[in-house]
C-alpha cells in the first residue's frame, strides 16, 4: 500500500548574505534549526547533546550567541502547524491513503460496469453498439462539467469529506441504473453517476500528490492506478459473472449495480468518519482561524484567476493534447469484452481475459511509475518523456496483433490472454511515470487539485466521444450487421463473427491512429517542461522572498510580546497564499520573525 512520505523541511543556503551581520544571522538560524529539528522528530539523545552545548553560560560572540534548548523549541509548535507532529499524523495519512485508494477501487469498479454488461444491456433496452456508447457519453460529458466544481470543492473545503459526498452521488445514480427499464431512463442515470465520480478523481490525486515527493511521485501513482484497476476487475469481472444469471426474478447485470452501490456507500462512510485531509488536520484548523475567511465572489475570483494560470503553462496544454489522444484508445476498449462475447467466448472466459488484461494494466502502472522515477533521477530533462512514448508508440503493432492477426476463434484463448497481457504492461505508463508527476513539479500545491481537475475536464469531454464513435465505424465503415433481440430471435455464429470483425477494425482505428498523435505530441514537452518547471522553483524563491517582506511588514505593526502569534500567522499565510507560492517542504525556510521570537524568549528566560 502507498506510503506516506514525510520530508522534513530543510532551509535553503542564503546565498545572497552580503554582510557580516546577515551571516551571523544565518549561523544563528541554522544552529535554531537543528535544535528544532531535533524536537520535532524526536531524536532525544541528539536534544539532549544540542542543549548541553548551548545552554551553557557562556558570553555571545556576536555571532554565536547562546541559547538553550527551551528557547530553540519555540519554533516547534509553529513548525508543527505547517504538518508535522510525530506519530499522529503519520498514522492518520496513512490511515487516510488507504481509505483513498479504497475509494479509487470503488470508483473504478463503478466505471466498468456498463461496459461488462453491454451484451446484456443492449439485449434488455433493445440498443445497438452506438447507443450503448453514447450511455457512456453522457455520463462523460457531465462528469467533465462537474470537474471545475470538484476543484472548487477539494481546494477550499475537506478533500476527504468531498471524496465522501462523491461516493454517495455515484452510489445514488448506481442504484437508479439497475432500476431504469428504458434506455432515456439509464442514460439519465448515468449522467447523473457523472457528477459524483467528478468530485472524487481530483481530491484524490491531489491528496496523492501532497503526500509524496519529486522522487517517489511516480511510484506513488503507479500504486493508485494499480489499486484502482483492482476495482475495475472487481466490477468488471463480477458483473460478467452474474450478467447470465437471475436472482429472484432479477437480472444478474441490475443485482450487480445493487451490489457496487451499496459497497459505495460504505466506503463513503468509512472515508467521512475516518479519513484526514492534512490542510484540515487539527492544527492547521487552529491556525487557520487567524486568518479572515475569503466571500464566496472572492473564492470563485481566485479559482478563475487559478485555472486561467494554470492553462497558460505550455507544458499543461501539451500533456492535456496528448491526454486527449491518449484516452481516447482507452475508452475506446470498453467495447472489448462484446468484442470477446462476439468472438465466441463465454461470461467467464470474457471476465477471464478482462481482468488479465486490468492486472497487466495495474502491475505496467507500478512498473512505469518506478522507471519514471528511476529515468527522472539520470535524465532529469528527459527521462520520463521518453518514457512514454516508448509505452504510447507499443500500443499501435499490439493492438494490430491482438484484433487483425489473431483468427476470431474461441479456442485461441491462451494466445489473446498473452497478448493482452502484454499489451496491458507496456501501454499503461503514462500517466504514472509522465503525466502526473510531471503537473506536481510545474504548479505550487494549492494549484494540484485545479490542474488535476483541468487535466480530466479537458481529457474526459472529448474522449469520451471514443464509444460512439467506434459504434459508427462498426456500423456505417466496417458492416457490422445490429441483431433483432426480440424473444424468438437469436443470432447465428457466422453472424457474430462477422460483427466481431467488424468491431474489431473500428476498435483498432480508434486506438492507432489517437496513439500515434499521441507519441508524437509528448515530443513537444522536450522543450517546454524544464524551462516550466525551472520557472516553478524560480516562483518558489521568489515568493519565499515577498514572504519575508509580508512578515517583516506584520512584525513592525504587532507588540515584540506577540512574535509567536506573528510567526504562526505568517506561516498559516503562507499556506493560504496565491498561485504564484510553491507550498511544497523544501520551500520553508525560518525568517527574521523566527529569529526575533527566539532571542525574545531568551531575552525572557534570561530574566
Amino acid at each position: 500500500m502507498l506510503e506516506p512520505v514525510h520530508q522534513y523541511p530543510r532551509p535553503q543556503h542564503p546565498f545572497f548574505l552580503t554582510t557580516e551581520q546577515d551571516e551571523c544571522s544565518a549561523t544563528l538560524l541554522m544552529r535554531a534549526w537543528t535544535s528544532a529539528w531535533c524536537c520535532r522528530t524526536q531524536a532525544v539523545g541528539t536534544c539532549m547533546a544540542i542543549g548541553q552545548v548551548e545552554s551553557k553560560p557562556t558570553k555571545s560572540d556576536g555571532c554565536h550567541p547562546a541559547f538553550d534548548l527551551s528557547s530553540s523549541c519555540v519554533l516547534v509548535s509553529t513548525i508543527r502547524s505547517h504538518g508535522g507532529g510525530g506519530m499522529g499524523p503519520a498514522v492518520a495519512e496513512r490511515r487516510t491513503l488507504v481509505l483513498v485508494n479504497l475509494a479509487a477501487i470503488m470508483e473504478r469498479a463503478d466505471e466498468a460496469l456498463l461496459p461488462a454488461v453491454y451484451h446484456e444491456v443492449g439485449a434488455a433496452l433493445h440498443a445497438s453498439p452506438t447507443g450503448l456508447g453514447s450511455l457512456t457519453l453522457f455520463r462523460s460529458i457531465v462528469q467533465s462539467a462537474c470537474y471545475p466544481l470538484a476543484a472548487y470543492l477539494a481546494t477550499r473545503h475537506d478533500r476527504t469529506h468531498v471524496i465522501a459526498l462523491g461516493a454517495f452521488l455515484w452510489a445514488a445514480a448506481t442504484f437508479l441504473v439497475a432500476l431504469s427499464n428504458t434506455f432515456l431512463q439509464v442514460a439519465i442515470s448515468r449522467a447523473l453517476n457523472g457528477v459524483g465520480l467528478a468530485l472524487v478523481t481530483p481530491a484524490i490525486q491531489s491528496l496523492v500528490a501532497d503526500s509524496t515527493d519529486d522522487s517517489t511521485r511516480g511510484t506513488a501513482f503507479g500504486w493508485l492506478q494499480l489499486t484502482g484497476n483492482f476495482g475495475s476487475i472487481i466490477g468488471g469481472f463480477f458483473s460478467l459473472l452474474l450478467a447470465s444469471t437471475t436472482f429472484m426474478g432479477i437480472a444478474g447485470w441490475r443485482v450487480a449495480f445493487h451490489v457496487v452501490g451499496m459497497i459505495s456507500v460504505v466506503v463513503g462512510v468509512l472515508i467521512r468518519l475516518f479519513a484526514v485531509d492534512p490542510h484540515f488536520s487539527d492544527d492547521a484548523r487552529s491556525t487557520n482561524e487567524l486568518v479572515p475567511r475569503k466571500s464566496a465572489w472572492e473564492e470563485v475570483k481566485f479559482m478563475l484567476d487559478e485555472a486561467k494560470a494554470v492553462m497558460r503553462i505550455p507544458s499543461f496544454q501539451i500533456i492535456v493534447a496528448q491526454g486527449v489522444t491518449g484516452s481516447f484508445p482507452w475508452s475506446a476498449l470498453s467495447f472489448a469484452p462484446m468484442w470477446l462475447e462476439l468472438i465466441g467466448f463465454s461470461h467467464k472466459g470474457t471476465g477471464i481475459l478482462m481482468s488479465m488484461f486490468i492486472v497487466a494494466s495495474s502491475l505496467g502502472g507500478l512498473l512505469g511509475g518506478k522507471m519514471g522515477d528511476f529515468l527522472a533521477k539520470r535524465f532529469p530533462d528527459t527521462g520520463r518523456i521518453i518514457l512514454s512514448q516508448i509505452s504510447s508508440g507499443s500500443a499501435i503493432p499490439l493492438a494490430a496483433l491482438l484484433m487483425l492477426v489473431l483468427p476470431d476463434d474461441p479456442s485461441m484463448g491462451l494466445a489473446h490472454g498473452i497478448v493482452l497481457f502484454i499489451m496491458g504492461l507496456s501501454i499503461s505508463w503514462n500517466a504514472p511515470a509522465t503525466n502526473n508527476p510531471i503537473f506536481a513539479e510545474i504548479v505550487p500545491e494549492k494549484s494540484r487539485t485545479s490542474i488535476y481537475a483541468l487535466d480530466r475536464s479537458f481529457e474526459s469531454v472529448l474522449s469520451s466521444f471514443a464509444p460512439p464513435v467506434v459504434g459508427i465505424l462498426a456500423e456505417h465503415v466496417y458492416g457490422y450487421k445490429p441483431v433483432s433481440y426480440g424473444p424468438n430471435e437469436s443470432s447465428s455464429v457466422e453472424t457474430d463473427r462477422e460483427n466481431a470483425a467488424s468491431l474489431a477494425k473500428a476498435l483498432y482505428t480508434a486506438i492507432a491512429f489517437p496513439m500515434s498523435l499521441c507519441c508524437f505530441i509528448y515530443s513537444f514537452l522536450y522543450c517546454t517542461y524544464p524551462r516550466d518547471r525551472e520557472r516553478a522553483r524560480m516562483d518558489s524563491l521568489i515568493a519565499s522572498e515577498l514572504q519575508q517582506i509580508e512578515m517583516d511588514n506584520v512584525g513592525e505593526v504587532l507588540p515584540e510580546s506577540s512574535g509567536i502569534q506573528v510567526s504562526e500567522m505568517a506561516l498559516n499565510g503562507k499556506q493560504r497564499s496565491e498561485i504564484d507560492i510553491v507550498y511544497g517542504d523544501d520551500d520553508f525556510e525560518i525568517d527574521d520573525n523566527d529569529e526575533r521570537t527566539l532571542l525574545s524568549h531568551k531575552v525572557e528566560i534570561s530574566n
